[in-house]
């Protein structure tokens, strides 16, 4: 039967609707999701889905999966990479859960650190209060009591895009005992020797005050002073000893923090680069440049150097050797300034040092050993002395001859005076060629995104290179070695975030604790007074101390450290309170997320009994950030990784590709998609991205989710409307199927295999286009299409009815289940409206097993065969339809030319008329005659167009010469025994 037909039934025939098995559905083709999608989230609420799926684990032993939630800041509005995030998550739970695991998901927020600790220091500005006249505690709890907002309503969205998990007790990093964990792990580093304090030069936001780790710094343009800078050799000798005729040159450098050059303390020079002294013989007379000036530069950049000082004419006048710079002692540019008052009068010495190169600059480096990590490794090896000139908020200390009270960059990070008086100071002093801007990356914060300094100030350290304990263990006895040893023993998905990580972790700094602000946990430990960070004794490690402190947080929270009297407490009789100072600043808080396998993998009862997860998942820039600090962490404590597995994602990009900006107006906002189209559809783009790369989404790219969505939703309307009727037939065997069911089965258990492998290596992408393609081509363009005369035109107990309908039955499950973890709303409607069951839901269901005698590869070739053949024969009839000779393809009776002789056998076991959805064919063992149809990529094979001849059944609309010849009018004769 075909709905295509324009024909109407004869008015002297009966009407022979009622007797036909057409589908039947309240399944509306409209979704309308934004509106009944929340009333699936409360039926969810009701039933308690997610504790049912553990109830039945428990009755039902399955083997567990893990993922460890990486946990979201508690301070505003989703975007969409965090719905990115969280339903790749809930699509790995749901999918692991589906496929006979016990998938365990505990949604966590970090909820300590400086971006909520702002947002109330904000409101004090508004009041007019003075932050530091706040007490401590007061200010923690009015913080505590922001993040428990958001946290709230950041659940409440969350829950909204159809992610499950165990929302009633997720994990908080300020919990109590969360917070008592972080503190214990933090002295798992005190009492294994690798915890220091020590003073370097660290990335430091003078906006926010306080020292930032690695992952908390982003890059991004900045237009910076440059400045070549004369550096005079004062004290030169030639490696034999003799008196050199390099004293009285200048060695140049070049940099684009002017502000660094008061606490230059050395040039940096590389041994493998080739250097020359050159001479100025030719400049204007009001250069900076002079006629005559004698340069030491790198030989690659020597004319780029002449360019930039606008010299006319230079010349080199030799070659200058490593072993020749190695003896040079230079003059600071401020030594004997006027007002210098002595600051600068001292020798800068000549330093080796790889990381120079003359692929920008002079090939020589100014070295200040307080502001550059460089620098700051050459001044440890060769004993520089170190500056403390820059303050904690960008200003240079006021007693600082010349520059005192100079500001970097303000409060706002705008550029303020320091550059400029260093400049002017440099110009005066006539030690200047050349200056210049230059717009370049340069480090911003990601929270204040202003630019950031370099500064040396007191930090705590944990040393990865520094022997741990007294451990021997096989993976090595540094935090960096049993880091780099346990990557390799992870899961990278996709696998080049394996190299990432590694080439991080081998290049890595010490890992910086301390953050100078009072919202988070302390670094709850004590230094001897008068002791120097490098003494013995110099930090306090007493377990009893530990064991107390831990108490106390697991009590009344890490406020307990502020409390007054905390020291004496804490100290107890063991220790004399007046001869330790207690430590206040608080750790970065990527050491509290990095420490939440601790507190929620190895300590919660719904954790696992090893504390390691099977998968943690985030977004690439997670290589330095979370996935970085959990590995530093978990090695540091346990000398393993506390994952398995770690799968990253790209970030989200407009439908140009552009980065999502306010200022640009194209950022997409959860709430805008869900309002519009529903979570499903959301959920769905997720699916169809390849989340390893950037993901653009826009509306354009969302109205074309939505069409896959609807095509997708049409195959499912058409199994519920055929299968109303299916619990009163007797179901079929697989061996007594036709071959065009059984060829349905083959595909499924292909599938089935296809599905289970992609959702279990986290390839939604892939899942997800198999079984669209398969529902969308396969099925409702080729099998629905052939067996719809069948399902509605067939006796009730037909075998051929009964089979499609035991294949319906199968396909029904099977594709309710491969789509549930992505179209949570969607297959639950699906389900529910054939089983409305008050406490059923597809979720509580594990995807079907599928037997192994469903495969019967050897069909999947005849079917393709017999595809092939009917892609002529409906191509040809469509020829005719649009010359309208016919209205339908019932009214054909085409002549099917085929040469093969074993494809003719195959297709007249197949009833191939109505696989053509024809009234008649006739097949025909011969070459096609001249002019008959063909398709070029089907050889052998053509169609010469002819009517059906007969009568059309009123019933099924076939023509056919039977019909009128039986007991009800108007029919053929299978309708006319379907009707009895």
């Amino acid at each position: 039967m075909c709905a295509e037909t324009t024909d109407t039934a004869r008015t002297d025939a009966p009407d022979y609707k009622d007797t036909l098995n057409l589908p039947r559905t309240e399944f509306p083709m409209r979704a309308g999701l934004p509106k009944r999608e929340p009333g699936w989230l409360e039926r969810w609420e009701e039933i308690g889905i997610y504790d049912k799926l553990r109830e039945k684990a428990e009755a039902e032993p399955r083997p567990p999966f893990t993922l460890h939630d990486g946990p979201p800041y508690a301070n505003g509005h989703l975007h969409i990479g965090h719905a990115l995030n969280k339903i790749l998550k809930d699509m790995v739970v749901r999918s692991q859960q589906m496929m006979g695991n016990d998938a365990r998901y505990i949604p966590g927020w970090d909820c300590h650190g400086l971006p909520i600790e702002w947002k109330i220091e904000e409101q004090y500005r508004q009041k007019g209060k003075n932050k530091d006249e706040v007490p401590v505690v007061e200010l923690r709890r009015e913080c505590r009591a922001f993040a428990e907002e958001w946290v709230g309503i950041q659940r409440a969205e969350f829950k909204r895009l159809g992610v499950t998990g165990n929302w009633d007790d997720p994990y908080l990093t300020m919990d109590y005992h969360a917070e008592a964990v972080i503190a214990q792990e933090f002295m798992k580093f005190l009492m294994n020797g690798t915890l220091y304090q020590g003073s370097k030069p660290v990335m430091w936001s003078v906006v926010e005050k306080t020292a930032l780790a690695e992952a908390e710094v982003e890059y991004h343009e900045h237009q910076s002073h440059t400045i070549w800078v004369k550096f005079p050799v004062a004290r030169a000798v030639e490696p034999t000893g003799a008196r050199s005729e390099l004293r009285g040159v200048n060695v140049v450098i070049w940099t684009t923090t002017p502000w660094t050059i008061p606490q230059n303390r050395a040039v940096a020079f590389n041994p493998e680069l080739s250097y020359g002294l050159y001479e100025v013989t030719a400049a204007p007379a009001e250069n900076w440049a002079k006629t005559g000036e004698r340069y030491l530069l790198a030989d690659n950049l020597a004319e780029d150097v002449m360019k930039a000082a606008r010299v006319e004419g230079f010349t080199r006048l030799r070659d200058v050797t490593a072993a020749q710079l190695d003896l040079l002692q230079c003059a600071h540019p401020f030594r004997g300034i006027e007002g210098g008052e002595g600051e600068w009068d001292y020798d800068v010495p000549m330093l080796p040092g790889d990381h120079v190169t003359d692929e920008a600059g002079t090939g020589f480096v100014h070295t200040a050993p307080s502001h550059g990590a460089d620098d700051y490794i050459l001044g440890v090896r060769h004993g520089l002395k170190m500056t403390h000139n820059v303050l904690e908020d960008g200003s240079f200390r006021p007693d600082l001859p010349l520059f005192g009270g100079a500001v970097i960059f303000d409060h706002k990070g705008k550029e303020k005076d320091a550059n400029k008086r260093v400049i002017e100071a440099l110009a005066n002093a006539d030690a200047l060629i050349a200056r210049g801007r230059l717009k370049h990356s340069y480090p911003h914060s990601w929270r204040s995104k202003a630019p950031l300094i370099f500064r040396n100030t007191p930090q705590w350290f944990v040393s990865i290179d520094r022997k741990v304990g007294d451990d021997q263990d096989a993976l090595g006895q540094t935090i960096r070695a049993r880091a780099l040893a346990a990557i390799d023993t992870v899961t990278w998905t996709p696998a080049s975030g394996r190299n990432r990580i590694h080439s991080m972790m081998e290049s890595r700094p010490d890992w910086v604790l301390s953050r100078q602000r009072a919202w988070g946990v302390p670094l709850a430990c004590f230094v001897k007074k008068g002791a120097r960070p490098d003494d013995s004794d110099f930090l306090l490690r007493d377990a009893a101390v530990n064991a107390r402190i831990t108490a106390a947080f697991e009590a009344e929270g890490a406020d307990a450290w502020y409390e007054e009297g905390a020291k004496a407490r804490f100290l107890g009789n063991d220790h004399d309170p007046d001869a330790y100072e207690q430590v206040f600043d608080i750790l970065d808080v990527w050491f509290d997320s990095g420490s939440t396998h601790a507190f929620v993998l190895r300590d919660r009862p719904d954790g696992t009994e090893d504390g390691i997860a099977d998968l943690y998942l985030e977004g690439t820039d997670q290589h330095r950030g979370w996935f970085h600090s959990s590995l530093l962490q978990s090695c540091g404590t346990q000398g393993r990784a506390p994952y398995r597995g770690v799968l990253t994602h790209g970030f989200t990009l407009d439908e140009k590709g552009n980065k999502m900006s306010k200022s640009l107006g194209n950022t997409i906002l959860p709430e805008e998609v869900v309002r519009q189209y529903g979570a499903d559809i959301l959920r769905l783009w997720v699916a169809q991205s390849d989340y390893t790369s950037d993901q653009r989404i826009g509306p354009e790219i969302l109205k074309g989710v939505a069409d896959s969505y609807r095509r997708l939703r049409n195959t499912m309307r058409f199994l519920l409307g055929s299968l109303g009727d299916f619990d009163s037939i007797e179901p079929v065997l697989p061996v007594d199927m036709p071959p065009l069911e059984r060829w349905v089965l083959n595909r499924v258990a292909e599938l089935d295999s296809e599905v289970r492998a992609g959702y279990g290596a986290y390839d939604f992408q892939g899942v997800f286009q198999k079984v669209f393609n398969f529902a969308t081509v396969d099925l409702s363009a080729f099998y629905f299409d052939i067996r719809k005369d069948t399902l509605y035109c067939d006796a009730d107990d037909s075998r051929f009815r009964r089979a499609a309908l035991t294949v319906l039955d199968v396909l029904f499950h099977r594709l309710t289940t491969w789509l549930a973890p992505v179209l949570v709303f969607t297959m639950e409607e699906v389900w529910l409206e054939r089983f409305p069951d008050a406490a059923g839901s597809v979720h509580l269901q594990d995807m079907p097993e599928t037997p192994a005698d469903w495969r019967k590869p050897e069909l999947a070739d005849l079917v393709d065969r017999v595809r092939n053949v009917r892609r002529v024969v409906t191509a040809a009839l469509e020829v005719q339809r649009q010359a309208k000779v016919i209205g339908s393809s019932l009214e054909a009776a085409p002549e099917v030319y085929v040469e093969d002789a074993t494809l003719v056998a195959l297709l007249r076991t197949v009833n191939f008329a109505d696989v053509c959805i024809s009234s008649q064919i006739t097949l025909i063992e011969d070459v096609a005659p001249e002019g008959a149809f063909t398709l070029d990529d089907v050889p052998g094979v053509g169609v010469v167009f002819a009517r059906a001849t007969g009568e059309k059944c009123q019933r099924c609309w076939k023509i056919l010469p039977d019909v009128g010849t039986h007991t009800h009018p108007g029919t053929c004769q299978r309708c006319n025994d379907a009707l009895g």
